[in-house]
């Protein structure tokens, strides 16, 4: 379906199948992407699987294992197999991170590790990149208005069906691109949504507290 609306709005696209968290399919992807365009300009790392609970309600971690393996190792696999067509075109690497990879947020001990990572992941690379004219941009969404956090898991390691944070106020998908786009067309460091998140980001620094208490209001009250 995207990449027929590619089409009908004039670019040439292929849909690939690729599960982010078993490695031979990022390997596969990125070869499909060379084959098709003869080149690899850009990569976008956005996928991912969120996850709400409280630890002491986990008894199986294996979900836990699962989400590193796709929000962490799937964008090291990724960026690894276009590394060297991304070097020969002076390319963009872009992570789309989270603000839970910023700040740890309570019930989400397996999502905000994840995020870390992530986002440790391509601050390191980028001073590896140095001088290769490839760049890498880290985007910081907050609360956006898709449904991954009511598809994603719940203690149980099954689909929640629910979300555990306040969606109120939640950014819209049409704003939330349009600002990814505008990052990566100016090949930004870093994407931080709102101003709220920057001032947040400033006040973790000089009053940690606050912000931990800012995290936990962030929470739907428990049914």
């Amino acid at each position: 379906l995207v990449a027929e609306q590619c089409a009908a709005a004039g670019a040439e696209a292929i849909a690939v199948r690729c599960d982010v968290g078993v490695e031979a399919d990022c390997r596969a992807l990125a070869a499909s992407a060379l084959s098709r365009f003869g080149r690899i300009d850009m990569l976008v790392n956005n996928a991912g699987v969120s996850g709400h609970a409280r630890l002491e309600d986990v008894s199986d971690f294996k979900w836990y294992e699962d989400m590193m393996r796709v929000n962490f190792m799937g964008s090291v696999w990724c960026t690894r197999y276009a590394l060297a067509e991304l070097r020969k075109a002076k390319g963009l690497v872009a992570g789309i991170a989270s603000l839970a990879g910023k700040v740890g947020v309570p019930e989400r001990t397996a999502y905000s590790p994840s995020k870390f990572a992530q986002a440790g992941f391509f601050e390191s690379l980028r001073t590896e990149l140095a001088g290769t004219g490839v760049d890498v941009t880290v985007v910081c969404p907050g609360v956006v208005a898709t449904n991954i956090r009511y598809h994603g898991y719940g203690a149980d390691g099954k689909v929640a069906g629910r979300s555990g944070l306040k969606e109120e106020g939640a950014m819209s998908v049409e704003e939330c691109a349009r600002q990814i786009v505008a990052a990566l067309r100016g090949r930004k460091r870093e994407l931080v949504m709102t101003m709220k998140a920057r001032v947040g980001l400033w006040l973790k620094l000089v009053a940690p507290r606050l912000v931990d208490n800012m995290a936990r209001a962030a929470l739907k009250k428990r049914d």
